[in-house]
C-alpha cells in the first residue's frame, strides 16, 4: 500500500508538472499505488509539492491521457488497470511494445511440443500435409497480471532450436539475434470470441466473457512464413492501435 508521497528534489531543470507526472507514474508502475487505489487529493498534492492546482491538474491530465489513471466525479483520481496498447505500424513483440511504455512484461511457458500441424497452421506456414510443427504455448503478463494466452507455431528447422531456451521474453529478438533470422512483416487479423476453459483458467475470466483474438503470421525478410500465432487477450487489458490515411 502507498505510504504517502515525498517532496520533489530541488533544482531540477524539468517543469514542475513534468516532475510531478513522472513521480506519480513511477509510483503507479512500481506498485506503490495499487490498481483502483485512490491517489492523494489535489489539495494534498498541492501541499506536498508546493505547487498550484493548475500544475497538479496538468500532471494528472497527462496521466489520464496515458491511461494510467481515471477520475470519478466527487471521489477523486484512481489508478487504472494496466492496458497494453500496441501500435501496429511497426512489427514488434509484446515485451518490446510494453517496455517502451514503461510496463513490465514477462511470459510463462505452459508447454513446448512437436506435433502434427493443424490445418490452419499448415496452410499459414506453407507446410506439407502431415508435416510436423513446434507449438509454444505461453501466458503473457503485464505488470505481473495475466493478460494473454499465446499459441505460437514454427517450422521444424526453427522451432526445434527453442527447446531448452529461456522463453520468458519476446521471441522476435531471439529469432533475429540468436537464430540470425531477419524479420520482414506480418499479416494480422482480429476477432472477438468467447473465452474457452483454458482462457478462463489462465486469464482469470468467467464463463461467457469475451476475449480479443489476434492471428499474426510473421515472415522473414525473404517472405518465408516463420511464425504463426494465436494471441488471446483479456478484453479489458489490451488495445491495438492503428493509423490509416486516405490517399
Amino acid at each position: 500500500m502507498n505510504q504517502g508521497i515525498l517532496p520533489m528534489a530541488e533544482h531540477s531543470p524539468l517543469p514542475l508538472y513534468v516532475q510531478i507526472r513522472d513521480r506519480l507514474r513511477r509510483d503507479i508502475l512500481d506498485g506503490t499505488y495499487q490498481v483502483h487505489e485512490r491517489l492523494p487529493s489535489e489539495n494534498e498534492m498541492m501541499g506536498v509539492f508546493g505547487v498550484s492546482r493548475i500544475t497538479i491538474r496538468q500532471a494528472l491530465r497527462d496521466l489520464h491521457n496515458e491511461g494510467l489513471v481515471f477520475s470519478a466525479q466527487g471521489k477523486g483520481t484512481f489508478v487504472s488497470k494496466p492496458k497494453a496498447v500496441q501500435n501496429v505500424q511497426r512489427l514488434e513483440g509484446f515485451g518490446e511494445a510494453m517496455a517502451a511504455q514503461g510496463y513490465e512484461a514477462s511470459a510463462r511457458v505452459l508447454s513446448i511440443q512437436q506435433l502434427k500441424a493443424p490445418k490452419a497452421v499448415m496452410s499459414a506456414l506453407d507446410l506439407q500435409p502431415g508435416e510436423d510443427t513446434i507449438e509454444v504455448k505461453r501466458v503473457r503478463y503485464l505488470n505481473r497480471a495475466p493478460v494473454c494466452i499465446e499459441n505460437s507455431y514454427f517450422p521444424m528447422d526453427i522451432g526445434r532450436r527453442m527447446f531448452g531456451l529461456d522463453l520468458s521474453g519476446d521471441i522476435f529478438p531471439m529469432l533475429e539475434n540468436l537464430f540470425g533470422i531477419p524479420l520482414g512483416g506480418a499479416d494480422i487479423s482480429l476477432d472477438a470470441i468467447l473465452a474457452d476453459d483454458e482462457a478462463q483458467q489462465y486469464l482469470n475470466l468467467k464463463s461467457g466473457e469475451a476475449i480479443l483474438r489476434v492471428e499474426r503470421l510473421t515472415h522473414n525478410r525473404d517472405g518465408r512464413p516463420i511464425d504463426f500465432e494465436y494471441l488471446c487477450y483479456r478484453g479489458d487489458s489490451f488495445k491495438y492501435q492503428f493509423r490509416i490515411d486516405r490517399k
